[in-house]
């Protein structure tokens, strides 16, 4: 496969580990002390790091500079909390989270360009 989709594929599992991590203890945690939610939040997040490492380390062994995998990162992060969001809290996202992400798409061609 080619390292620029392993990359991609394996930034998209982490994302969503991440996302869980980060967001889904609002959810699935209310209720629970901020201890209970951390240490859980914590123990996904491990998941992600070892998903988002080798991410990392194969996309800087194979081309991809550092601020080019940190801007795929960020739009891959956003691809992947507009489902999490809407099927999980059950909530639409609005015109200027669109106008976000398309920003954020601009900046994914800025940074590859001459690339």
């Amino acid at each position: 496969m080619n390292p620029l989709y392993t990359v991609i594929v394996l930034l998209i599992i982490s994302n969503l580990f991440m996302t869980m991590a980060w967001y889904g203890h609002l959810k699935f945690l209310g209720n629970s002390s901020y201890i209970i939610a951390i240490l859980v939040s914590w123990g996904i997040a491990l998941f992600e790091y070892m998903v988002q490492v080798p991410a990392n380390r194969i996309g800087a062994s194979n081309g991809i500079d550092v601020p080019q995998l940190k801007i795929m990162q960020e739009v891959i992060t956003l691809a992947v909390f507009a489902p999490f969001y809407i099927l999980v809290f059950h909530k639409n996202l609005g015109w200027n989270y669109v106008g976000a992400c398309a920003c954020m798409v601009g900046a994914v061609l800025f940074i590859f360009l001459g690339k």
